[in-house]
């Protein structure tokens, strides 16, 4: 990692200084291959200079993950490297009224990076290119080594920052040197993979919370994203994984007051003091056993899927055992796991033996994981949050991360976490983000995502509607005529509803019975009585109605609708008599057939049995046989 222009090299003699013995005597576990994690830029205007370029992205401020920025590029005549305040020159970069971002190129050199992008913030700028002073490949820009002046601002910093080549910065110092306008946009769209609907981060972290401005900013951290990643975690959205970085001992030192003070296992897992002070306080290896009892912690958890309990322990461990308070100890580590229904003899199991001249399992699996693999480098600072396999770079905080993991989603997939206004801004609310819309039905195609919008046909209540999404919509399908009647003409009226949509053959629009017209857009009711459709008997009197039409008879007559006639009323009762007659008769011939049917099945029934009987004893009514064989003797 980078801070200013190169880093100077270490001399031997600092590595002989008590202190500095962690730095120079505990190896990591891995070679350090870094992978820059970049960003595009791409260049609008001037049409000369248009074209996308890389550039890396600053590990501190706040990028735009998932999104993109687009401004207009200045270069300043005074302060070119930005290391003093922009206002002791005059100089604001605050955007009018209207007018587009600006984004503040300033030179390499001189002064820390994030120094550089804190005076540009500070000048009212949105974002900072810093152009590489030499020809080399991109490198990321790190915040400066631990002190008190510098965590102040690089704390506070919350505009992005991007390095680019060389060679790119002098193509728009000259188009600048020219008078040209040059328009840009930053986008960090795919800073993130987002492959599918779940995203898979890990935060590589510690439990030491005495080891500076960045433990504190840590732990703040992990208090303040406990809420958003047990939600995310709970509804099966994320699957995290916690890591701790661990340190071994050359084999030289093994027997060392020093190794044998930061290590276990015989100088294999090591971590630094946490005071940097052998004489006093807490020794290394007090850190290595509690980051491996927070391992234990989640493996264990997640073994009853509980996985976000980690979180749990982690915040309560922080807040309940503190080093300040000389709780930091197992002990206390112990009442805390009691108070969360975790198996402590099972903690204990995975913990194994720390004495062992052998390779502890759980913390083996983690210095193999610190090397990088694919799109990924090593992990070789604290802390590190890798997010769909890409090392997350920027302000370790709650909005800013949760937007790097909102990213990871397929569009679309998003949970509604991830949707809030404090994460996300909705391009829906603002003309239906230009998608087709139902006034009526109060139905659209506009679905917010993170990334924007999409104009996508919905599915409501079941039934799909169908077209390009952005000028047309229909439904389609069975359970069309549920909404908004399928597109079809509808009307109430005097207490009666008539609808023009039929759910069959894919559906269609077709007029009601007592109406006639196209169906989608009007039905205009038949008058049936001016048109002679119905109620045309001499007898009849016809009214029409809306959708239909009343029928009377003169003289007593009742109308019979399905014959479109009248008859006399004592003709319908003797119709009903007959119809009564011919009932009550085909019920007594059923029931004389039924009595007929078991007489026939009863005697049927008993001269079976007679016969079958007739074949092992005689009946009374017959006479014995006589025996026809005789005596066998002479």
């Amino acid at each position: 990692m980078m801070q200013m222009r190169r880093p100077p090299r270490v001399s031997m003699s600092r590595c002989l200084g008590v202190f500095l013995f962690i730095g120079c005597f505990l190896v990591p576990a891995s070679l350090a291959r870094f992978i820059v994690e970049k960003n595009s830029l791409r260049v609008t205007s001037p049409e000369k200079i248009k074209g996308t370029y890389d550039t890396a992205i600053g590990n501190f401020g706040i990028p735009k993950y998932g999104g993109s920025m687009a401004g207009v590029v200045v270069y300043p005549k005074d302060n070119k490297n930005g290391c003093r305040e922009f206002a002791d020159f005059g100089i604001s970069f605050k955007s009018k009224a209207g007018a587009l971002p600006t984004f503040v190129l300033v030179d390499r050199g001189d002064c820390f990076f994030a120094l550089k992008v804190w005076n540009v913030q500070k000048a009212g700028a949105s974002a900072v290119l810093v152009a590489d002073d030499i020809d080399e490949a991109l490198i990321t820009m790190d915040t400066p080594q631990e002190d008190g002046s510098s965590a102040k601002y690089v704390e506070n910093i919350t505009i992005p920052s991007a390095l680019i080549e060389k060679s790119f910065s002098d193509i728009l110092k000259k188009s600048l040197s020219n008078g040209d306008m040059v328009n840009v946009n930053l986008d960090w769209r795919e800073a993130v993979p987002h492959p599918d609907d779940r995203v898979e981060y890990e935060l590589w972290t510690n439990s030491n919370d005495e080891c500076g401005v960045k433990c504190d900013m840590l732990m703040e951290f992990v208090k303040d994203f406990k809420g958003p990643a047990q939600i995310l975690e709970r509804g099966g959205y994320t699957q995290f994984t916690p890591h701790y970085i661990t340190w071994y001992c050359p084999q030289a030192f093994t027997l060392s007051r020093q190794c044998k003070s930061q290590c276990i296992n015989h100088g294999r897992y090591c971590a630094p003091d946490p005071e940097q002070d052998f004489s006093i306080g807490y020794e290394g290896k007090d850190v290595v056993l509690e980051n491996l009892r927070q391992l234990c912690v989640y493996k264990v958890a997640n073994e009853t899927h509980r996985p976000w309990t980690w979180w749990d322990y982690v915040t309560d461990f922080q807040i309940r055992c503190p080093m300040k308070e000389k709780k930091y100890n197992k002990e206390c580590s112990d009442s805390v796991i009691r108070s969360l229904g975790l198996d402590m003899k099972k903690i204990e199991k995975c913990m194994g033996d720390p004495d062992a001249d052998s390779d502890n399992p759980v913390l083996k699996e983690e210095q193999d994981a610190q090397v990088g693999k694919g799109t990924r480098g090593d992990v070789t600072i604290l802390p590190t949050l890798v997010v769909n396999n890409r090392q997350y770079r920027g302000k370790l905080a709650k909005g800013a991360v949760l937007k790097a993991i909102c990213s990871g989603f397929e569009e679309t997939t998003e949970p509604a976490v991830c949707l809030t206004g404090d994460v996300e801004s909705n391009e829906c609310l603002e003309n239906n983000g230009g998608c087709w819309k139902d006034n009526v039905a109060n139905i659209t195609a506009c679905k917010d995502t993170f990334r924007g919008r999409v104009c996508e046909c919905p599915l409501v209540d079941g039934v799909q509607f169908k077209g390009d999404g952005y000028s047309h919509c229909e439904v389609s399908g069975p359970g069309r005529c549920k909404i908004n009647n399928g597109g079809c003409w509808h009307e109430s009226r005097e207490g009666h509803a008539f609808s023009a949509c039929l759910d069959v053959d894919g559906g269609k629009c077709q007029c009601p019975s007592g109406f006639k017209g196209d169906g989608k857009n009007s039905c205009e009711d038949i008058d049936e009585c001016k048109e002679k459709k119905a109620c045309q008997c001499a007898e009849c009197s016809c009214k029409n109605t809306w959708g239909s039409y009343d029928c009377s008879c003169s003289g007593g007559l009742l109308y019979i609708r399905d014959h479109d006639t009248c008859i006399a009323s004592n003709e319908v009762r003797s119709a009903w008599a007959a119809v009564w007659v011919i009932f009550i008769g085909l019920g007594m011939a059923a029931g004389g057939g039924y009595l007929i049917y078991k007489y026939r099945l009863r005697s049927y029934m008993d001269s079976e049995i007679r016969a079958i009987m007739a074949q092992y004893m005689p009946l009374e009514s017959q006479a014995e046989v006589p025996n026809h064989l005789g005596d066998q003797h002479a």
